[in-house]
């Protein structure tokens, strides 16, 4: 009977799953290795379409480029905008164009990296696809996982993907100058987060005005010196 309904089939593809994820922590472990061996640390950043990855790295590096040697890893379906942003700030990056992939594998960062190793770096961001669910179960090798979520989105954003917020270290609450005009309830943010992992750090951040990039820089600072 369950042959009919379809049990089988469901099962063939967990067991699918697991050995791909299980394939994919492998390499990740791998990734993670070779960084440490090239004294880089790797930063990998999850959030929606639209929550300002790019405009929070632009900011950053505008911050700590001159102190840290920096390089991005860009992850999108389709087009290099985001990395021809990157390099018009005078820092190496990799498109990684996923074809429809709603993520970026460890594989993929292995093979992006390569393309980056011959420049002098020691923070190496990875720019995930914009998706709060298949990001979340992909380690790439990263010592940094950062979830990010603009007031714009939402301040249940926590309650609704928990998966995103269970496995980050930081939580950036982005576009806050952005407060007065939207219906964002920053200490629900904030609770809810924690409700499902009282360990993350949460950092509410504008790139616009700079408020709260201060601490989000020495959250960097310390992962480097780490």
């Amino acid at each position: 009977m369950c042959d009919h309904c379809g049990c089988n089939q469901r099962s063939q593809e967990i067991t699918l799953e697991k050995q791909i994820l299980a394939e994919n922590d492998l390499i990740a472990q791998k990734n993670r290795t070779h960084f440490e061996g090239k004294g880089i640390k790797a930063v990998n950043l999850i959030s929606s379409p639209g929550s300002g990855k790019t405009t929070l790295l632009e900011a950053t590096i505008d911050a700590l480029g001159k102190e840290i040697p920096l390089a991005v890893i860009e992850g999108d379906p389709e087009t290099e905008r985001d990395a021809e942003r990157i390099r018009q700030k005078g820092v190496p990056a990799v498109q990684v164009t996923t074809g429809g992939a709603c993520h970026l594998d460890a594989r993929m960062v292995h093979r992006a990296y390569h393309q980056l190793e011959e420049n002098n770096f020691k923070l190496l961001f990875i720019e995930n696809v914009g998706n709060l669910l298949c990001p979340s179960s992909f380690d790439l090798g990263e010592h940094l996982r950062v979830v990010l979520v603009s007031v714009p989105e939402g301040s249940d954003k926590p309650a609704k993907y928990p998966a995103a917020f269970y496995k980050a270290h930081v939580f950036l609450i982005t576009k806050i100058d952005l407060l007065p005009y939207f219906d964002f309830d920053l200490e629900e943010a904030m609770r809810l987060a924690r409700k499902v992992n009282p360990n993350l750090k949460i950092i509410p951040v504008s790139a616009k005005t700079g408020e709260g990039i201060s601490l989000w820089l020495d959250t960097l600072r310390a992962l480097v010196s780490s």
